[in-house]
């Protein structure tokens, strides 16, 4: 949702707002897969990216990326693909062709051949950023956009990811314990809502008080409008913690001075989206503390912010 239909002509727009609109309806909608016959149709794009995603609820095409194949550490922290490390693209039919948005974790080294790749082949580039300081090697956060032969655009996209090292191809089978070393539900009652464990990191999102649009719609929090705070377990009560603060203007300052006040770092501050109402602001963190220590500046800064209370309760 960081772009803005960029189609030339009124057809165009009004297939990317007609688009906008069934990729919202689908995502209110449980995240469970689709069945295998609606998964087959997107065969040829998995082939052709070399790597297979699931078709989820409203006819969007999601394929993961995590970069499992880096080791990045953080202030002597090895960061978890699930923690800070996750790709993603996500495939739509809109009538006669397709579009495609996503994020890319890339190194710095990777960012300059894969920008010149995709925009070689008009896939738009719509943001580049950072989330954390200190992290070696460096990641960065390359999100994207085109539209065209849903096939074509996998291709170039493929030939982009080539020029990196992100894995493509099956992935190794995940672990599926629920089990980590931290005290979820003081978690969940400090933070007033429930989160999961995926890939060794307990990630929660609280949703805002009320939900965003973009261009008039609706947008929830599926796509990426909550409060993401994400939790790796670092030993003897210990956690480092990172995600991004959704906030509008007057939220901005308040929660950076509490984060900063709590000993938490403040590490980006950007935009996402051009057209969204309220205007909205992501603000990045990072900190590995105590368990208590970290739930408390977080209690903080979160009442700073219009959040739902008691989200998933």
């Amino acid at each position: 949702m960081e772009h803005i239909l960029s189609s030339k002509n009124w057809r165009g727009r009004r297939a990317g707002a007609d688009l906008l609109a069934a990729l919202i309806v689908g995502s209110v909608l449980l995240a469970v897969p689709c069945s295998a016959a609606d998964d087959a149709k997107w065969q040829p794009v998995a082939a052709a990216l070399g790597k297979s995603g699931t078709e989820m609820p409203g006819g969007v095409y999601r394929v993961g990326l995590p970069r499992s194949d880096l080791h990045v550490t953080l202030d002597g922290v090895v960061l978890k693909p699930t923690l800070a490390l996750g790709s993603w693209l996500s495939f739509a039919s809109m009538g006669d062709h397709a579009m495609v948005m996503g994020d890319l974790v890339l190194t710095e080294a990777e960012v300059g051949p894969v920008m010149k790749k995709l925009a070689e082949g008009n896939i738009e580039i719509t943001a580049l950023h950072n989330h954390l300081f200190r992290a070696r090697p460096a990641t960065f956060y390359m999100h994207i956009y085109g539209e065209g032969d849903a096939v074509v655009l996998a291709r170039t996209l493929h030939d982009g990811l080539a020029l990196s090292k992100t894995p493509l191809g099956a992935a190794p089978a995940a672990s599926a314990s629920s089990k980590i070393d931290l005290d979820t539900a003081a978690i969940d009652k400090a933070l007033g809502a429930t989160g999961k464990v995926a890939g060794g990191v307990y990630q929660i999102g609280i949703p805002r008080a009320e939900p965003p649009k973009e261009r008039g719609v609706e947008l929830p929090a599926a796509w990426g409008t909550s409060e993401a705070i994400n939790f790796q377990p670092t030993g003897n009560g210990k956690a480092a913690i990172t995600g991004d603060f959704v906030l509008t203007a007057s939220e901005v300052n308040p929660v950076l001075r509490t984060l900063r006040e709590n000993g938490i770092e403040v590490t980006a501050l950007h935009n996402h989206m051009l057209n969204d109402e309220p205007r909205l602001f992501f603000m990045h963190f990072w900190a590995n503390e105590r368990l208590e220590k970290l739930l408390a500046g977080l209690q903080a800064a979160l009442d700073h912010v219009a959040v739902q209370k008691n989200a998933a309760r």
